[in-house]
C-alpha cells in the first residue's frame, strides 16, 4: 500500500530542499550526509526518507528545480508580445537577478555540483539551462542582428550572465545596494556597452 502524503507535504519539501541546498553550497555535495540534512531540517532521518530516497535525489531536485524556475520566467517574458527589444532584455535581466536573489544556494549547487549528476540527468538539466541562454541570446540579437552572423550573441550573453551569476559572492543583504537596485545597473552596463561591440567577421570556411 502506498504511503500517504504527510500534512504540509509541499511546505516540508520546500524546507528540505532549502536546507539541503544550503548544506551542499557550503559543505559541498560529497561531504554532506542525509543525517546532516535531517538535522538541519529538524526532522528524523526516517521522515526525510519519506520525501527523498537518497542524497542524489535531493541534488537532482535542487538543480532541476532552480533551472526550471529560470526557464519559466524566461518563457513568461518571451510570451509578452508587447515588449520592445530593449524592454524585453531589461525585463529578462530583472527577472533573472530577482530569481537569483532568493536562490543563491541553489544556484551554487547548479554551478558547482552538476558534475555529480548522472549523464541522463545532467544532460536534461543542462539542456534546460541552454534554453535559458538561447532566449537571452535571441534578445541580444533582436537589438544587434549583425551579431548573429558573427556568432557573438552567445559569448555576449555569457558575459552578461557572468555579471549576474556571481553576485551571491559579494552582494550583502545589509549593503547599500540590493538585487532589485542592481538589476537596472546591470542592464545599463550591458546595454550601454552593446552598441560599441564590433561584430567580428565570421570565421572562414576550412580551405577557403
Amino acid at each position: 500500500m502506498a504511503r500517504g502524503r504527510l500534512p504540509g507535504y509541499a511546505d516540508q519539501l520546500d524546507l528540505i530542499l532549502e536546507h539541503a541546498a544550503r548544506l551542499f553550497a557550503r559543505r559541498g555535495y560529497p561531504a554532506t550526509t542525509m543525517n546532516q540534512v535531517a538535522e538541519a531540517c529538524g526532522v528524523s532521518k526516517a521522515t526525510l526518507y519519506h520525501y527523498y530516497r537518497d542524497k542524489y535525489a535531493l541534488l537532482v531536485s535542487i538543480a532541476e528545480g532552480h533551472v526550471s524556475r529560470l526557464q519559466g520566467l524566461v518563457e513568461e517574458v518571451d510570451a509578452d508580445a508587447t515588449l520592445a527589444p530593449e524592454r524585453r532584455l531589461r525585463e529578462l535581466i530583472a527577472r533573472l537577478v530577482g530569481e537569483y536573489a532568493g536562490a543563491q544556494d541553489a544556484h551554487r549547487v547548479l554551478t558547482e555540483d552538476v558534475k555529480f549528476l548522472e549523464e541522463g540527468d545532467r544532460e536534461r538539466i543542462l539542456g534546460k539551462e541552454r534554453q535559458v541562454v538561447a532566449s537571452f541570446a535571441a534578445a541580444v540579437v533582436a537589438l544587434r542582428p549583425d551579431l548573429k552572423e558573427a556568432a557573438m550573441a552567445k559569448p555576449l550573453t555569457m558575459l552578461l550572465f557572468g555579471m549576474v551569476n556571481w553576485m551571491f559572492t559579494w552582494v550583502k543583504p545589509e549593503g547599500p545596494l540590493d538585487h532589485a537596485a542592481l538589476a537596472p545597473i546591470v542592464a545599463d552596463l550591458f546595454l550601454g556597452g552593446l552598441p560599441a561591440v564590433q561584430a567580428a567577421a565570421p570565421p572562414a570556411a576550412p580551405g577557403g
